[in-house]
């Protein structure tokens, strides 16, 4: 057996996703509601960060976008928590043998301050997927009030994962 047989199928995605503020809807981040007057405009709970960890995912096994597996001209994903549609992502890949080895995650939005709530992010994104709360990274930024983030417009989120494809049996 060559030595390139026996290195791990080792694959790397990015995913990146943003919705505007608007009233009247309640802010979820990585699966968390956090204390703010605004929330995200979407077709489902606008989560941008599990939405790139999705697209990230989906991307790493080149299997499309969260666009294409939950479309939102689909009634059935109307105001779903987006941790159901993360959880479904990591059903797509191991049934495709594909296993997370982490995901690297930063959200970018002028206000409010979401740092604190990162281990519960981390723990609620980790749970969806079934792997360890180590195995994900969630990092907070602002845009310096630079563009649209910065003037409080909106919220965006970058994601890269890394998975493995499993070549045993």
């Amino acid at each position: 057996m060559s030595d390139r047989a026996r290195l791990p199928h080792v694959r790397t995605g990015i995913g990146y996703d943003v919705h505007r503020f608007a009233p009247k809807r309640k802010l979820i981040l990585g699966g968390v509601r956090i204390p703010f007057k605004l929330g995200l405009l979407g077709h489902s709970d606008a989560d941008v960060l599990s939405h790139a960890i999705c697209d990230a995912l989906l991307g790493a096994a080149a299997l499309g976008d969260i666009g294409k597996h939950f479309p939102n001209t689909n009634r059935a994903y109307k105001n779903i928590s987006s941790l159901k549609l993360l959880q479904a992502v990591g059903r797509i890949l191991a049934v495709r043998k594909f296993a997370v080895v982490n995901i690297d995650a930063t959200l970018v939005l002028q206000a409010p301050r979401v740092l604190k709530h990162s281990a519960k992010m981390r723990a609620h994104l980790a749970r969806a997927l079934g792997i360890k709360v180590s195995q994900v990274s969630v990092k907070a930024t602002t845009n310096e009030h630079l563009g649209f983030v910065g003037r409080g417009e909106g919220c965006a989120a970058i994601a890269v994962a890394t998975i493995v494809k499993d070549t045993k049996g």
